[in-house]
């Protein structure tokens, strides 16, 4: 599935809980450490989820740090090393809309 596909659902689901592209894209930056020209080439070329993945700069070290259930699943079980990035991913989403605090979503970092 490719990444540009997924994006405009992650936008459309902060946005309706009041929440910007801004502190989405934060979050997808921290955990890949792609910057938003890196995510705005991965959306242009249509990049495969285990595409963007494999060429994410820089996985967050602190990613470890993200535990919770998301779509049933504990993250922190799942052990498809691409799905677990995955669920990783979806779980920083649902903590924007939710509201979270950022230093909390971001795991104490910036």
């Amino acid at each position: 599935m490719p990444f540009a596909s997924i994006y405009p659902l992650y936008v459309e689901k902060v946005e309706k809980k009041n929440r910007t592209t801004d502190d989405l894209d934060l979050v997808l930056t921290w955990l890949t450490g792609y910057d938003k020209a890196g995510l705005q080439k991965a959306i242009d070329d249509e990049a495969t989820l285990e595409t963007f993945f494999a060429e994410a700069p820089r996985l967050n070290p602190n990613a470890s740090l993200i535990t919770g259930v998301i779509c049933g699943y504990r993250v922190e079980d799942i052990e498809d090393p691409l799905m677990q990035k995955i669920r990783y991913m979806d779980k920083l989403v649902d903590e924007v809309a939710r509201g979270k605090k950022m230093t909390s979503i971001l795991r104490g970092g910036s």
